[in-house]
């Protein structure tokens, strides 16, 4: 990720005040049932494997362990996969989608997704095991498949794990975010962009001092809903009415006129010292913060779904 700036409208208030009143207790026992323990262990294994940059045979392993998971839990993950023109030449990579159908009778035509990055940054000769990026984010992800193939949701869901998120050399266009553009790309001359209600992409989640401001490329009417959802659960004090502005996999379905949003604490440590640092281990993370992003994200679902028309 990379900070910008960019703003984004929102939906005529009236709806969300209607959508908010829904989503107090419809989605309760889904939000009981994230388990926060869970995920960390996701995120130890992982951080367990080592660094992973894009190409690695850790990044391979990692891959692995995702669809495993994910079929554990009565998913069928599939592999997107694609060559990435990189600075250093052509890389193959896989990003991995499982969908969660929705309950019966369900409407169909409108699905949501929720996307991590799972790969880490390259760095020659440090031992960079981006615990809070990306292992923070693809943990909760794991568990809110897990919960949703349990407590079956009002709309399909994909959940998407992207790779090459990361710049090989240095963040620009072209060398960052390479499977978000692959999918976005895809997705666009397949004609499956327009079903999209909603996308939300997790991304350094996990910080023992969650705070999670407004990202401002962000589309204005989901953060309105999720930061609802804080406030609604108690945890308004870690999703403050600051904002922030963050280049990210959701901008690719941004352009693309996808609503979308990033919840990312960019704020690591004082100065965000940990970032893209050999100190972004497991001893600076809390299984508290990703059970927090996690139960809101599934608070947030029920309002999503009736704004969506589910």
């Amino acid at each position: 990720m990379h900070q910008t700036s960019l703003s984004r409208n929102g939906l005529v208030a009236a709806f969300f005040l209607v959508a908010a009143s829904a989503s107090a207790s419809a989605q309760s026992d889904a939000v009981a049932a994230f388990d926060q323990a869970r995920a960390f262990s996701d995120v130890t294994t992982m951080v367990g494997l080592g660094p992973r940059p894009l190409g690695s045979d850790a990044l391979e392993a990692n891959r692995a362990y995702i669809e495993t998971q994910l079929r554990e839990a009565g998913l069928d993950p599939v592999r997107d996969e694609f060559v990435g023109s990189t600075p250093i030449g052509e890389v193959a990579m896989a990003n991995i989608i499982a969908r969660v159908a929705p309950r019966a009778g369900a409407p169909t035509d409108t699905r949501l997704v929720l996307a991590s990055h799972f790969d880490t940054k390259l760095f020659d000769g440090v031992d960079f095991v981006g615990a809070n990026d990306g292992a923070s984010s693809t943990a909760v992800l794991l568990e809110l498949g897990r919960v949703l193939a349990e407590h079956r949701p009002g709309l399909p869901v994909d959940l998407v794990f992207f790779d090459g998120e990361e710049a090989v050399v240095a963040w620009t266009d072209d060398d960052s975010i390479y499977g978000s553009r692959h999918l976005a790309a895809r997705w666009q001359r397949e004609g499956d962009l327009d079903s999209i209600g909603a996308l939300i992409l997790l991304d350094m989640v996990g910080d023992a001092s969650l705070q999670i401001p407004r990202e401002l490329n962000s589309t204005n009417w989901i953060n309105d809903v999720i930061w609802d959802a804080a406030r609604e659960l108690g945890y308004e004090a870690h999703f403050p009415e600051t904002v922030h502005a963050i280049q990210d996999d959701h901008l690719p379905f941004l352009q693309r006129g996808v609503d979308a949003v990033d919840l990312i604490d960019f704020t690591y440590g004082a100065g965000n010292r940990h970032w893209h640092q050999p100190s972004d281990t497991l001893d600076k993370l809390s299984a508290d913060s990703l059970g927090i992003v996690g139960r809101v994200v599934l608070h947030s679902l029920p309002t999503l779904e009736l704004l969506l028309g589910g």
